[in-house]
């Protein structure tokens, strides 16, 4: 995935559809900023979900929580610093869920089933890669989608009270969202990001807002942390938060305004 690559010391990169929360994006730059200085992140971070030194054993990490060895069904994040999370899935045995970057296609979501991919002989490390995994994995619906037991969201930064920012574009709280509206997030559906330690930042810097998915666990290099939120989640779409462009380019949205509308015409 291409993204903005100026210096966070002059001004923020440019997100698509606007960043809204200005305190966020300040956050942003800054654990960007220190990734870059630091030597943590693998390529520039600026404009990307950061990919970080640890990544691997921060995946090592989450397999070892009891909720990953449960999961049956795991949705994850198609970018770079979850790579080892999604090719760990597969070699688990697990039925896995990646969105289409951008969710640019009216059948959004990636299926990877590692039984079919080995009966094809596609090796596994392979297609973990978002690129093959669009090229060897099946595009589903939300309907041919089976309930997810365990979701991983890719952060640029998290805090240990269960609040997250991605790149300010908001595609995986309105993943998550169009995900509940079709009733396959469980109840007891985790929801976890892996991180480098620099990516931790005090809860105060991090407000969750109404819309915002919180998340049960925080995982880096060095161990799991359980967030014991306090914070609801989403029961679905802000329709009043879609903004015009998101329409234009999302075309599962645009159909399920459409249906909500004829249904409320019906009424």
């Amino acid at each position: 995935m291409t993204g903005p690559t100026a210096d966070p010391n002059t001004h923020p990169p440019v997100v698509e559809w606007g960043d809204r929360h200005p305190a966020k994006a300040h956050l942003r730059t800054q654990v960007w900023q220190t990734l870059r200085d630091s030597g943590a992140a693998l390529r520039n971070p600026v404009g990307h979900i950061p990919h970080f030194v640890g990544a691997d054993a921060a995946a090592a990490q989450l397999a070892a929580l009891p909720g990953w060895q449960q999961a049956r069904v795991v949705k994850c994040n198609p970018d770079r610093p979850q790579t080892p999370v999604r090719l760990r899935a597969l070699q688990d045995g697990k039925r896995l869920y990646m969105a289409v970057p951008r969710l640019t296609r009216h059948q959004c979501f990636v299926e990877l089933d590692p039984a079919d991919l080995q009966h094809r002989g596609i090796p596994l490390k392979q297609v973990a890669a978002m690129r093959q995994a669009l090229i060897h994995g099946r595009l589903v619906s939300f309907d041919e989608m089976q309930p997810i037991d365990l979701v991983v969201v890719g952060s640029v930064a998290a805090t240990t009270a269960g609040g997250r920012t991605g790149k300010g574009a908001g595609f995986a709280d309105l993943e998550l969202a169009m995900l509940q509206q079709f009733n396959l997030l469980k109840p007891d559906t985790q929801i976890v990001t892996t991180i480098h330690p620099l990516q931790l930042v005090d809860a105060a810097q991090l407000p969750v807002e109404p819309h915002d998915w919180p998340l049960d666990w925080v995982i880096t290099p060095e161990g799991a942390i359980a967030t014991h939120h306090i914070f609801p989640k989403p029961t679905g779409i802000n329709w009043a938060a879609v903004q015009p462009d998101q329409y234009r380019k999302i075309p599962i949205l645009r159909a399920l305004r459409e249906e909500r509308l004829a249904d409320q015409e019906s009424e």
